[in-house]
C-alpha cells in the first residue's frame, strides 16, 4: 500500500486517535495506508465500488454512508472541494466536535482545507507535512460548520440534480453532449451506459429513442447513482453500483454507450479508459454498436481496432471524438 503519510503522523505523535470508541474513515482509496488505526474499531466510509470491495475483502468494516456516531474520524482529502467540506461537517457532527484527523495531498487541496478550517474557526493543531501532503487534527462547534453540509445539489437544465464530488457537478459534460449529438436517429433493444454519472447521457436517449427496450446504468460512484436514481424515472432504466469493467450482464447488449474516464485521482491512467472498450466488446451481441466518446489525443482507435471489426469517427469537436465500433471480436477469433 502506500499513502503512508497518515501512518506516519500517527506513529509519531503528531497526530492521535482516543484509546476507545468507533473511528469514521472517510474516503480512503484502496492504496491507502491504514495499518496504524485498530480496524476493530474502524468504520470505512467508501462509495466508490472498487475501492468499498476492496476494503471489504480485507476485511474491515465497510459502510457507503456512516452509521452512528464515533469517537473520532479520518478524512482522506478528496479532490472536489465540496464534498471535502461535506465530510468535514459530517465528521464533526458524528464525533460531538472532534476530533478529526484530515490527511491529504497538496494536489488535492488539503492546503486550503486547513486555511478553511480555521477560518471558520475551528481548532486546529499544527500540521505534520511529509510527501507533497498534510495530516492536522480538527475540532470545532458543529454549528460553525453547518454551512459546508450540502444542499440539494444543482440543478442541470432544469430536470437533474447533482451532487458535490460527483464528475461535472457543475454542468454537463462536453464529451457526453457532444456523444449525444453523435447518436443516430434510431436506438433500440438492449442499451448498457457504462460510467453513467448523474444521468445526462441515458435520461437525454431514452427520451428521444422510445424504442430502447432497457437502459442499464452502470456507475461505480455511489453518490452519482443516487442521483441517476432520482434523475431517470424511466421505467425502463437499470441501475447497477459496481466498477464498469467488471459489470456483468445476464443478456448481451445491442448498444453500448460510454464516457470512459481516464484517470485515477490526478495521474492519467490510460489503461482505466482500454478496460472500458474491452468491456463494451465483452458485452456486446455480435451485431452490438459501441458509442465512445473520448479526448482527441487518447489512441482508442488503436484500442477499438482490436476489439471490433470496424471503427469510425462519426462526431466530436477539437478536444474530443466520437468513435462508432461494430462487429465486436471474440476471443480466438478474427470477427465476423
Amino acid at each position: 500500500m502506500s499513502d503512508a503519510r497518515l501512518t506516519l503522523a500517527l506513529e509519531s505523535g503528531a497526530v492521535a486517535l482516543p484509546e476507545v470508541g468507533r473511528i469514521a474513515v472517510f474516503g480512503p482509496s484502496a492504496e491507502a495506508d491504514l495499518s496504524a488505526l485498530p480496524k476493530d474499531r474502524v468504520q470505512i466510509i467508501q462509495g466508490f465500488a472498487p475501492d468499498h470491495a476492496a476494503w471489504a475483502a480485507r476485511g474491515w468494516a465497510v459502510a457507503i454512508a456512516p452509521e452512528g456516531d464515533f469517537a473520532a474520524a479520518v478524512i482522506c482529502v478528496p479532490r472536489s472541494k465540496a464534498l471535502a467540506r461535506a465530510w468535514v461537517a459530517e465528521a464533526l457532527a458524528r464525533t460531538g466536535g472532534g476530533p478529526v484527523i484530515i490527511d491529504g495531498a497538496k494536489t488535492d487541496g488539503v492546503d486550503s482545507l486547513l486555511k478553511a478550517c480555521r477560518a471558520m474557526g475551528g481548532e486546529v493543531t499544527a500540521p505534520f507535512a511529509k510527501a507533497h501532503g498534510k495530516s492536522f487534527v480538527l475540532a470545532g462547534d458543529t454549528a460553525a460548520f453547518s454551512d459546508w453540509r450540502p444542499g440539494e445539489g444543482r440543478l442541470i437544465e432544469g430536470r437533474y440534480r447533482t451532487a458535490p464530488g460527483v464528475f461535472s457537478a457543475d454542468g454537463v459534460d462536453r464529451g457526453s453532449a457532444l456523444l449525444l449529438a453523435a447518436l443516430p436517429a434510431k436506438l433500440k433493444g438492449r442499451v448498457a451506459d457504462l460510467g453513467a454519472g448523474w444521468g445526462y447521457l441515458a435520461g437525454e436517449a431514452l427520451a428521444a429513442h422510445p424504442e430502447i427496450t432497457e437502459m442499464h446504468l452502470v456507475e461505480a460512484d455511489h453518490a452519482a447513482l443516487t442521483c441517476v436514481q432520482a434523475n431517470v424515472p424511466d421505467p425502463r432504466a437499470r441501475f447497477h453500483w459496481v466498477d464498469a469493467t467488471a459489470f456483468k450482464a445476464g443478456a448481451a447488449f445491442d448498444i453500448v454507450l460510454a464516457n470512459p474516464p481516464f484517470h485515477t485521482s490526478r495521474a492519467a491512467d490510460p489503461a482505466l479508459g482500454r478496460a472500458f472498450l474491452a468491456a463494451a466488446a465483452r458485452l456486446l451481441a455480435p451485431h452490438g454498436q459501441a458509442f465512445v466518446v473520448a479526448n482527441r489525443h487518447l489512441p482508442y482507435e488503436r484500442d477499438l481496432a482490436a476489439l471490433f471489426a470496424e471503427v469510425h469517427e462519426i462526431g466530436g469537436d477539437a478536444g474530443f471524438k466520437v468513435l462508432h465500433a461494430t462487429r465486436p471480436r471474440r476471443p480466438g477469433r478474427g470477427g465476423r
